[in-house]
């Protein structure tokens, strides 16, 4: 795992309790790591950490699915 992917890991963990972790192509809905509800929580986590902004219209959980995902999606807004 990347330090990347390891800092997003780590923000998933504050915004779930969590401390489980999933591999970087896991689907964090699918396994139950993630919800709708924290999904708000996460992007904002995001925002603060990697100082980017994520729209309202970005806010699909599929965008979010998995490690690896976030980390396209930054590559994205980066």
């Amino acid at each position: 795992m990347t330090d990347r992917q390891q800092k997003i890991l780590s923000l998933i963990n504050k915004v779930t309790k969590k401390s489980e972790t999933p591999s970087p192509d896991e689907s964090l809905f699918e396994s139950g790591y993630l919800d709708s509800f924290a999904l708000p929580d996460l992007v904002a986590e995001l925002e603060e950490a990697f100082s980017i902004r994520i729209p309202d219209s970005d806010l699909n959980p599929r965008k979010f699915d998995s490690i690896e995902r976030i980390e396209s999606y930054l590559d994205q807004r980066g």
